[in-house]
């Protein structure tokens, strides 16, 4: 009886509360049907939409022969509310009887309301609904999309955004459907709204796919309205588009490459997006620009944020990497070691070791830089294992620098530290014998005594090898270094830009990962996976007891020392 009303505020909250209780009292529900029938033919068309979509969201599935002839008689009302209502309610009975919609011939109507339906968010709401019953693919063909792109200056933002998935799924049939296509979605590429813009650049993106040339042209069409975004935004709108931009970035640095100083951070902006621009400044440097962003990124060094102050020196050290003439950067590198701050020493000595694999030439400045580092003040094992890596490799500087790190080996809880100072150690013994013997007696029975496994491995390999042969011990310890590298594995991931290209304008670009690491629980097994044979458990064991008596280190002292000499 109360929802026998004229109050429409009243009638909507009565009419919320059934549907609200009505799964759970499908009897007392029962009692509420002629009250919504009765409704459903109202004058005002707010009451009958509000009659409707209550009547569809009872939920309670013998109560479907009552809403079959309001429903029809809906989805051919004069107003576009009721309309509106109507559609989305098809897809309710839809989900509680599809036999139903299906002999009805409901989606058809949809369809029909969808491709002709004088009010633009009608036809959006029925093209939610075909999307969600029959799949976006489905409605990628040219007589349902070609409709929708006409209307596309009726549409809301809400409707663009669907109209541009089922575009970016379509697959024109001729260039000049290409053109057509971009030519409608042109004015889109201005829209105020973020997700419309980045709608259609995957739009813009993935129809000329096809077409290289053309393709390249967009990367320079798209760049403007991004880049605008990205100074004008709110800083949690502004990231979405900045993870976007540096995808394509590392797909195509070479187009964004003039315009580097759009990805200089700015003071205000989070340190989320400034490690998204350092890493675009890293992609983007070539031999036009990379000493004005080393510049720019070295004042960032200096940041109070830890972690950009890190990242800076990654990415000129990066940058480094990939120039060939780059004595200016890898002396701007050595002078971070004067700052004597903690966390700019250890993240300097880590890209001075592969900066030495890449560009050999740059030995003694390096040489020279090391002699005046504190290697006791380092903490980070990474830092700290670096360090003693070039020691050894490169024998120039004084092996007793490695001594207060050998006699504290039995309290250096890092194993990255303890196995770079066992090879260090046997690399010095033989370049310069007369000074590592006692040194590498030392650490080799420091490390034997070990309780770490690898440690303790490493160190009995060294010392049975050394006594087996030592110049084969020479041959495998130290190894003749190849030719500088030219880039290493870790710079190049392809597959993973391809599989974020295919899912533009979704989670996954923010992420930097592919959708189904995220959304699948359990990824499916391959056959390979599904075939291969269960490894049997490795028993643990403990290192074998092996200690290296007074007699055992002066034989490494006295018996190799000729055979050690080069």
């Amino acid at each position: 009886m109360a929802t026998v009303t004229s109050d429409v505020a009243t009638k909507k909250m009565l009419y919320h509360y059934i549907t609200h209780h009505a799964h759970v009292h499908q009897e007392l529900a029962l009692l509420s049907i002629n009250t919504l029938l009765k409704d459903c033919r109202d004058d005002s068309p707010t009451i009958r939409g509000l009659a409707l979509r209550s009547l569809c969201s009872l939920r309670v599935a013998n109560l479907l022969e009552y809403l079959t002839e309001p429903l029809q008689k809906a989805l051919s009302d004069q107003h576009a509310y009721v309309r509106r209502t109507a559609v989305i309610a098809v897809l309710k009975v839809y989900d509680l009887d599809k036999v139903v919609i299906t002999d009805l011939g409901l989606l058809d109507t949809v369809r029909g309301i969808a491709l002709s339906d004088r009010d633009a968010q009608v036809a959006i709401n029925a093209l939610s609904v075909l999307a969600e019953i029959e799949g976006k693919e489905s409605l990628a063909n040219a007589g349902m999309l070609i409709p929708l792109l006409n209307r596309v200056k009726e549409l809301d933002e809400w409707g663009l955004c669907l109209v541009m998935e089922i575009a970016a799924l379509y697959v024109p049939k001729e260039p000049n459907e290409i053109f057509d296509i971009m030519n409608v979605l042109e004015s889109c590429l201005a829209h105020v709204n973020s997700a419309v813009v980045l709608a259609t650049v995957r739009v813009f993106l993935r129809v000329t796919l096809s077409m290289a040339e053309v393709h390249q042209q967009v990367y320079e069409r798209i760049k403007a309205p991004l880049l605008t975004l990205i100074s004008s935004s709110a800083p949690e709108i502004a990231y979405a588009v900045v993870a976007h931009l540096h995808l394509l970035v590392s797909r195509a640095p070479v187009l964004f490459a003039a315009d580097h100083k759009h990805f200089y951070c700015r003071y205000s902006d989070p340190s989320y997006i400034k490690q998204l621009k350092l890493e675009m400044l890293t992609a983007v440097a070539d031999t036009n620009n990379v000493y004005p962003i080393v510049v720019e990124l070295s004042e960032y060094v200096a940041d109070v944020d830890i972690a950009i102050a890190r990242k800076s020196i990654v990415a000129i050290g990066q940058i480094a990497l990939e120039t060939p003439d780059a004595e200016p950067i890898v002396m701007r590198l050595l002078q971070f070691l004067e700052l004597e701050q903690q966390h700019i020493t250890a993240e300097t000595l880590i890209i001075l070791k592969d900066l030495l694999r890449r560009h050999p030439k740059h030995t003694m400045d390096i040489t020279a830089a090391l002699d005046q580092v504190d290697v006791m003040s380092v903490e980070e094992p990474a830092a700290k294992a670096a360090y003693i890596w070039m020691v050894g490799e490169l024998g120039t500087l004084d092996p007793y620098l490695l001594e207060p790190l050998v006699e504290g080996f039995s309290q250096e809880e890092s194993s990255e530290v303890k196995l770079e100072m066992i090879t260090a150690c046997a690399k010095l013994f033989f370049k310069r014998p007369p000074e590592c013997q006692r040194l590498l007696g030392k650490v080799l029975e420091a490390g034997v005594a070990d309780s770490q496994q690898d440690v303790h491995d490493r160190a009995l390999l060294y010392y049975r090898l050394l006594q087996y042969d030592v110049k084969e011990a020479r041959r495998v310890i130290v190894c003749k270094r190849g030719d500088a590298l030219g880039s290493f594995a870790e710079t190049h991931n392809s597959d993973l830009l391809d599989r974020l290209f295919d899912e533009f304008n979704t989670l996954a670009v923010l992420y930097q990962k592919p959708s189904f690491t995220f959304t699948d629980l359990s990824p499916p097994t391959t056959a390979s996976q599904q075939d291969m044979p269960t490894a049997p458990e490795t028993p643990t064991t403990q290192p074998a007891t092996v200690s290296l008596d007074a007699a055992q280190t002066d034989l490494l002292g006295e018996e190799l020392r000729e055979d050690a000499l080069p």
